[in-house]
């Protein structure tokens, strides 16, 4: 299992993101969709720069390849992934962050 470290630009408000997510359209996406959506799910932004961030778990070279020409390019620029080498890092390294989604 292959874990990174995703920061994105969202390119504009992320409504029709989260429309997408709701309807359970990424969540039918094969073989990335469940993953994708849980990763987006749980994703946190940061205020400083207005990024967002979450834990991806991929198996693609590039990282994200499907992710990215099917969901990631239509709603963020700058999409930058570093490989997590240890399991405990998953999330602790973004969670004192708040989430990009209200709840």
């Amino acid at each position: 299992m292959a874990l990174y470290l995703v920061r994105a630009k969202p390119k504009k408000e992320l409504s029709d993101l989260r429309k997408e997510m709701d309807s359970g359209k990424i969540l039918k996406l094969r073989s990335f969709g469940e993953t994708l959506q849980h990763s987006l799910e749980n994703a946190r932004i940061d205020k400083e720069d207005g990024y967002a961030l979450w834990v991806e778990e991929d198996y693609c070279l590039p990282p994200l390849a499907m992710e990215r020409e099917s969901v990631l390019d239509r709603y963020f620029n700058d999409i930058v992934v570093e490989r997590i080498e240890l399991e405990e890092e998953r999330w602790s390294r973004i969670n004192d962050k708040p989430r990009l989604w209200r709840e």
